[in-house]
């Protein structure tokens, strides 16, 4: 094939994988956190031009501009210091002016820049709060937690069409602000309106610690990087490396598995300096930044020999009816490291395969769901889950053969070739009387 052809194929499969995320998400929230020093970078147009796309597209987005490179910055100008205790700025009475004016300045900075790209948003005072008191000796003065957020306010901004912007201050039952944390803030929000992603948009990437970036259980590393962790990896980074990441990157993953553990399927870190990077995550299956899930990616996990009969039991039905191709014992212990088993409740509910042919393709077989949960679109995350794994491994491509399920593969945006084309190892295995139809998914 041409190069040109090959570019075009690409572009076609990224225009439906665009479509895919886009039907999906059509009326989520999507919070975001957004870093101070984004709002005064020269990404910022850009930043807030993608997430003006997204909101034009029906996903509902609202936002917490996190102020403290603004905070500091007015305090320096009027001689005011205020110290940090864990990282928790100790927010005296006489720099809470500035630091609410600080917290307002950046909201209206979004605002702003929405208003330029002709979407309306509006900042709200929606937060309860209340003051931290005495903790340790320590006493934090005017800096407060969270006490309630009125999300039917919110929810109701959200479906009215704005995009609500919340600053990091709450306020008591008689009016007194209080000085909150912006990551704690988005989690509550994140939770309270059942979103199905938090984002930490920062200045840089996190979590680069030589420490963290190990490959080790419940975390998925991509170029020397990580790209997917597991909220139980999350929790062991933060156990196990108290000096491997900073202090605001600690409440950031801290935020990130309480969102996890309340229902929020995934929590995204991003850089907000790269250009289109929040597309380039929603968008697209392998994503550019590092997210921390507690969804069905949770529960996928290599298969091993114990786990078997239990896939063997799952396969049945498909191959009585004719959709799989018989497997043996024997040959699923010896392809054992080519699957992955799909758990719920600790319960092998699904399975599937990807087995590598030569240096850049791979087979996604053996793809199976208890009958007992097909509504439950385990198959779809598995395949996707697959396909993941292929672009982490760095393959051009993947394939499947099907004799009954191929408007099932091409919704998932696999196109048909000639079994041809299939890699020259498996093609002489291929059964011509059972004349399986092929289909390709490029990923480079």
């Amino acid at each position: 094939m041409s190069d040109e052809f090959m570019a075009l194929r690409d572009e076609t499969d990224l225009i439906r994988e665009v479509f895919v995320y886009s039907h999906r998400f059509s009326d989520a929230v999507f919070v975001f956190r957004i870093g101070s020093r984004i709002i005064d970078s020269p990404s910022f147009p850009g930043l807030v031009h993608d997430l003006s796309l997204l909101h034009e597209n029906g996903i509902r987005i609202l936002l917490v501009p996190a102020g403290g490179s603004r905070i500091d910055e007015l305090l320096a100008i009027y001689g005011i210091e205020t110290e940090r205790v864990n990282g928790v700025r100790v927010s005296t009475p006489e720099a809470m002016p500035l630091i609410q004016m600080a917290a307002f300045d950046v909201a209206t900075k979004l605002m702003n820049e929405f208003a330029r790209n002709r979407v309306e948003a509006v900042i709200g005072n929606w937060v309860k709060a209340r003051a931290i008191g005495v903790r340790d000796g320590i006493d934090y003065r005017d800096t407060g937690i969270i006490d309630k957020v009125n999300s039917d306010l919110i929810a109701k901004s959200l479906e009215d069409d704005f995009v609500p912007i919340l600053p990091c201050i709450g306020w008591n039952a008689v009016g007194e602000p209080y000085n909150i944390s912006s990551a704690e803030l988005a989690t509550q929000l994140a939770v309270s309106l059942k979103a199905r992603k938090l984002f930490f948009i920062t200045e840089g990437e996190a979590f680069t610690s030589d420490e963290i970036k190990l490959r080790r259980e419940g975390i998925v590393t991509h170029e020397g990087y990580v790209s997917r962790v597991t909220v139980q990896a999350a929790e062991a980074i933060l156990r196990d490396h108290p000096a491997g990441i900073s202090g605001i990157e600690r409440e950031m993953l801290h935020q990130a598995i309480v969102a996890c553990r309340g229902g929020v399927e995934r929590v995204h870190f991003l850089d907000g300096t790269a250009d289109g990077v929040v597309l380039k995550e929603v968008f697209s299956t392998l994503g550019y930044g590092i997210m921390v899930h507690a969804d069905p990616f949770e529960n996928m996990r290599p298969m091993n020999q114990e786990d078997v009969l239990d896939v063997l039991r799952i396969m049945e039905p498909n191959i009585k009816k004719g959709v799989l191709v018989r497997r043996t014992e024997d040959d699923l212990q010896r392809l054992c490291d080519d699957y992955v088993v799909y758990e719920i409740d600790r319960t092998i509910r699904g399975c599937g395969a990807l087995h590598r042919y030569g240096a850049d393709r791979a087979e996604i077989a053996g793809v199976a769901v208890d009958e007992n949960f097909n509504h439950l679109g385990i198959g779809q995350k598995i395949v996707e889950f697959l396909i993941g794994e292929a672009r982490l491994l760095g393959l051009a491509g993947v394939f499947i053969l099907t004799t009954q399920t191929a408007d099932w593969f091409l919704s998932l945006g696999f196109v048909q070739v000639t079994p041809n084309e299939l890699p020259a190892e498996r093609r002489a295995t291929y059964d011509e009387e059972r004349k399986s139809r092929v289909y390709s998914f490029q990923l480079r």
